[in-house]
């Protein structure tokens, strides 16, 4: 450990290097696509604010959601703009390490978020009755709290385990962010204990977030069925729809990373995945939300309109 501190060591980001021909194009739409995340995810806090009819547990879950979203992107988005305009794309090596620190930590508070939004539809549709008396506004600021808090537990045990290797020679990292593997790859110390603590947290997480999902999503779907009516159908799978389509964009691509073997002809496939979910995934949430949302709608409607009569 003493050798990574001393020797000042820098890894070299690949990135999409091996596409020169690429560099240009991959810049505007990966800054188009940070654009949209930060207005969209910061647009959704802003509306959540505004709009007392938005002043509730959905919409609690849903800005913090917009918080992770909007962190998530910019601990990453900016240094892979820098390296694909910019000759070096060099990182050093506490860079590195707290880029890796911060992304796990709201990758992990995303994955959990996800899954107390769902318990917060089951609520909604099993219990509606007991809803606000449930969900009161204590509960749901820990459940946020525990997120966080599990998600920064986390993050700071696979940060110890990654300062634990050393470094020295092969310093390239073939991807375009601080990647658990990516980083394991070029250390010169064995991995073993690392890559036995980033599978058992990673299970843990998804076993256990996915759960927690699937049960609420189950006792909702029961629900449902018993209902007569077919509007009552309609209002519950339209409430439900944005959370359902959140998660298994997020889900799914955390478990196809999971599922590709890092073997050379796969790192392309890795770093496809990895833009996913740490560059697409942040802008895709406020979209999915917003565009499924009546509420969320009228509130953008009547600003944009505030917004045309005092120009006027």
């Amino acid at each position: 450990t003493q050798e990574n501190q001393s020797s000042g060591f820098t890894f070299i980001l690949l990135g999409f290097s091996e596409y020169p021909e690429f560099q240009v194009p991959l810049f505007l739409v990966f800054l188009a696509i940070y654009i949209v995340t930060v207005l969209g995810n910061l647009g959704m806090i802003a509306i959540i604010k505004i709009n007392p009819k938005l002043h509730t547990p959905m919409y609690f879950f849903l800005s913090h959601l917009s918080f992770v979203d909007f962190c998530y992107s910019t601990v990453v988005t900016p240094k892979l703009l820098e390296n694909l305009v910019v000759a070096d794309r060099t990182i050093s090596f506490t860079g590195c390490i707290m880029q890796f620190f911060f992304a796990c930590i709201f990758v992990v508070t995303e994955t959990f978020m996800l899954a107390v939004m769902a318990y917060d539809r089951f609520v909604a549709v099993c219990n509606p009755l007991l809803y606000t008396v449930v969900m009161s506004q204590k509960l749901c600021s820990m459940l946020v709290a525990a997120s966080y808090c599990w998600g920064i537990v986390c993050s700071l045990t696979l940060t110890y385990f990654l300062l634990e290797l050393s470094f020295r020679g092969n310093n390239i990292i073939n991807n375009f962010v601080c990647e658990h593997a990516a980083i394991v790859a070029v250390s010169c110390s064995d991995p073993y204990v690392s890559h036995k603590i980033i599978l058992v947290s990673a299970t843990f997480n998804e076993i256990s977030s996915l759960m927690i999902i699937l049960t609420s999503y189950i006792f909702i779907f029961i629900t449902v069925m018993k209902l007569h009516s077919t509007g009552g159908r309609q209002k519950v799978f339209s409430t439900c729809a944005s959370h359902l389509t959140a998660i298994t964009i997020f889900h799914g691509t955390i478990l196809f990373l999971y599922c590709v073997p890092n073997s050379k002809s796969s790192w392309l496939l890795v770093k496809v995945a990895s833009v996913f979910y740490t560059v697409i995934i942040p802008m895709l949430n406020p979209l999915i939300y917003s565009l499924r949302n009546k509420e969320v709608k009228e509130t953008v409607k009547k600003l944009v309109n505030y917004k045309l009569f005092c120009h006027i």
